[in-house]
């Protein structure tokens, strides 16, 4: 079992940065692929970002044609954390973010929410204008 927590969500203008992180729990944590989503007020959950699962890097990585460029996300299977730097925050990026972990077993594209089976409880992000 995975338990995930995510931490560093806040309020930031336009043009900023924030850095959110997933921490991980349990041994088997670097067995799994994480990825980040967001869902914003009455909208659909979607994919923001994901790191593939290795035991040594480097690791395969995938955006949201929304956020490349902007974005970055990067694992620490030492410290079990997922990290999702943000930079050139645009208000449309307000949302609740989540990170999620799926299995090694798991088929299907980093962007289909079905494909994960842990969750974290997310962490607010707002951009103001």
């Amino acid at each position: 079992q995975v338990q995930l927590v995510e931490s560093g969500g806040g309020l930031v203008q336009a043009g900023g940065s924030l850095r959110l992180s997933c921490a991980g729990s349990g041994p088997t944590f670097s067995t799994y692929a994480i990825s980040w989503f967001r869902q914003a007020s009455g909208k659909e959950r979607e994919f923001v970002a994901a790191i593939s699962w290795r035991t040594y890097s480097p690791y395969s990585t995938d955006y949201a044609d929304s956020v490349k460029g902007r974005f970055t996300i990067s694992r620490d299977n030492v410290k079990n954390t997922v990290t999702l730097q943000m930079n050139s925050l645009k208000p449309e990026d307000t949302a609740v973010y989540y990170c999620a972990a799926r299995p090694t077993y798991a088929r299907g594209q980093y962007s289909s929410p079905l494909t994960y089976t842990h969750w974290g409880q997310g962490t607010q992000v707002t951009v103001s204008s």
